[in-house]
């Protein structure tokens, strides 16, 4: 039986021409399986993400690359739009990493003679060095969204990733310390959002796992970090926090060491993984007043895909907390790691499910 309660608020709207959102919209949380044409893919499951750049992924060469890579951005839409998934990104097709197209596009960061530092979940990362004052050059994702906005009628979103995730994914040498890094590596990010709503985003995501790595850093500087990103937002906003991709970070811990904190942040909506740490759902309930993008999707087996009854279960137990009208779902992060027809089933099934609740409703 559902039970559902709270206030209702609307929820994004589409952008003008594109499908309006239906009830429990299902969405993207970023990325997608890029084809075995086009990158290195056991390369790339052999190695954490790439903080610097990590061009020897790529098997197209250079002057071909950005063909190939709108052809297979090309492809995932499809793939999203049969799939039936209603608020869809580009898949993050063109990117090594979820971050490091952004961060490393900016001024002050020195990618060609790296650091290595602590990783999040042990062992050690190659990062960029800071060495100068943090600046947005130029647009860096806005010809990514200007493609995505030409390809569908759908809803669109489009992720850059967060300051505080920013401030600890790099060497700082030139800051006195991590919260003024971060600070200015917001208001790059901040820029960045402006020009993206300005080309046609719906919503614009910024992502932070690493708040959850560095709950205590996070507590002294990541809410003013991430509200100067998202200032003056003249669309939909979202921040994804989730404990680090399913191929990397095999255990989980059963609640979310800093969450609570994030109904203070500027951004309309959270998207948060529920699967794969078999999240109770009255861990929502301090957050119920934001629209919450609920991961309902395991990502750690390559090869198990949920049936729609499943995910309709994991959506009825959060409507226990949340309003249907403030609750979309998605997958668990991480999706680029998995086989490319499993990545798409699971999708199907998310579609799937969130039909059997809207009808039940």
């Amino acid at each position: 039986m559902l039970v559902v309660r709270g206030v209702s608020q609307p929820g994004p709207r589409a952008s003008e021409g594109a499908r309006p959102l239906p009830l429990l919209a299902t969405t993207l949380i970023g990325s997608y399986p890029q084809p075995d044409w086009l990158i290195d893919r056991q390369r790339l499951r052999s190695s954490l993400p790439a903080r610097v750049r990590a061009r020897e992924l790529w098997r197209i060469p250079e002057p071909l690359l950005g063909q190939a890579q709108d052809d297979a951005t090309a492809l995932a839409i499809r793939d999203f739009e049969r799939a039936g998934i209603d608020i869809i990104t580009d898949g993050e097709i063109r990117r090594e990493s979820y971050s490091n197209r952004f961060a490393t596009a900016l001024e002050g960061i020195d990618i060609e003679h790296p650091a290595v530092v602590p990783g999040r979940v042990g062992g050690t990362n190659t990062v960029p060095r800071v060495v100068g004052r943090v600046r947005r050059l130029r647009p860096v994702e806005v010809d990514d969204l200007r493609f995505l906005r030409t390809q569908t009628d759908r809803a669109i979103k489009i992720t850059l990733p967060g300051p505080f995730t920013m401030s600890q994914q790099a060497y700082n040498e030139a800051y006195p310390d991590l919260p003024s890094l971060a600070m200015d590596l917001a208001a790059a990010v901040n820029e960045e959002l402006h020009d993206l709503f300005a080309a046609g985003a719906d919503v614009v995501q910024i992502d932070e796992p690493w708040l959850q790595a560095r709950a205590e850093q996070a507590r002294e500087y990541a809410l003013p970090a991430i509200n100067r990103a998202l200032k003056d937002a003249p669309g939909t906003t979202a921040l994804h926090t989730c404990f680090g991709y399913a191929h990397v970070v095999h255990e989980r811990p059963p609640g979310y060491p800093f969450l609570g904190e994030l109904t203070d942040c500027a951004a309309d909506q959270l998207a948060i993984e529920a699967a794969q740490p078999r999240l109770d759902s009255a861990v929502l309930t301090p957050i119920a007043d934001k629209t919450i993008i609920l991961g309902v999707l395991d990502l750690s087996d390559d090869a198990a895909v949920e049936t729609p009854e499943q995910v309709a279960e994991w959506i009825e137990r959060a409507l226990e907390v949340v309003p249907a009208e403030r609750l979309q779902v998605g997958p668990d992060c991480g999706m680029k790691y998995l086989a490319r027809d499993t990545a798409y089933a699971k999708l199907r099934a998310l579609a799937d499910g969130a039909a059997l609740v809207r009808a039940r409703l």
